[in-house]
């Protein structure tokens, strides 16, 4: 299933690997090229020309089946970038915190466009699978995290984003329109938090709140997640103090760390 339309970028030879790479990244299943052919805006040589080069640089693999995969470098590329991410280092304390005061599953995801990638991660002292490892990207629009960050823009950027993204009903509480979403990000102006209420996954659903950087460079989102079934939404909305004064505190240390000084 594809979340979002790629539309095409005249960004030169580097911004159309980086489309191929994305849709590779993205897919739910592996791809043939004649799959990556129907959904990469790219004449057929130029579309080989592209993968051979990834290949060449480790960045993509061909399996047995010649479909194709991230390559071990992105996981280099990968590893590096966790183990050197001053806001995850930041956020660190503050998310172990929340963990032990609530027990539950605890995420730290950024916004990238209107995807929220997953930077850290504390589990649940209870049993709980979910879909959710720190790298993965989900639709901002579904997801208590993404929703939060989106809060800290205006409507205006808002629906800028907005204009290439294809809404889709992950379950049937996923907001599937820009109206519905704008009016849930101001809910969460004002009230300084919101929910996934069973938007992304079934069985799921969460606490947000917002974090963000004071030139704008850095947009977040803290969350306590937990199932359905054990936590009720009104203990979520209890909970409301504990995130938002977790995202606070990581307001500060981003403020007095990362941006640039006055």
């Amino acid at each position: 299933m594809v979340a979002f339309n790629t539309p095409p970028r005249d960004s030169g030879t580097l911004g159309k690997a980086m489309d191929v790479l994305g849709v590779i990244a993205h897919s739910e299943v592996p791809l043939r090229f004649t799959d990556l052919l129907a959904l990469v805006d790219q004449p057929r040589g130029t579309l080989h020309r592209q993968i051979t080069n990834l290949i060449d640089e480790g960045l993509v693999s061909v399996r047995s089946d010649q479909t194709y995969e991230l390559g071990l470098r992105i996981l280099n590329f990968a590893s590096k970038s966790w183990s050197r991410n001053q806001f995850r280092d930041i956020a660190g304390p503050v998310i172990r915190k929340l963990h032990e005061q609530t027990g539950e599953t605890i995420h730290l995801g950024v916004l990238r466009g209107m995807e929220v990638i997953y930077l850290d991660k504390v589990e649940s002292r209870q049993a709980v699978r979910m879909h959710s490892q720190i790298g993965n990207a989900s639709p901002a629009y579904c997801t208590g995290v993404g929703k939060a960050a989106l809060s800290t823009m205006t409507n205006d950027k808002v629906c800028g984003l907005l204009a290439d993204v294809t809404f889709m009903a992950f379950t049937p509480g996923t907001l599937t329109s820009i109206e519905s979403l704008l009016i849930e990000l101001n809910q969460i102006r004002n009230d300084g938090y919101g929910f996934d209420r069973e938007e992304h996954e079934p069985g799921i659903h969460c606490i947000a709140a917002p974090v963000a950087s004071r030139d704008g460079r850095l947009i977040a989102g803290i969350s306590i997640t937990a199932p359905a079934f054990r936590v009720p939404m009104a203990q979520l909305e209890a909970w409301a103090e504990l995130v938002c004064a977790a995202a606070r505190a990581l307001n500060e240390e981003v403020d007095a760390r990362l941006s640039p000084r006055a």
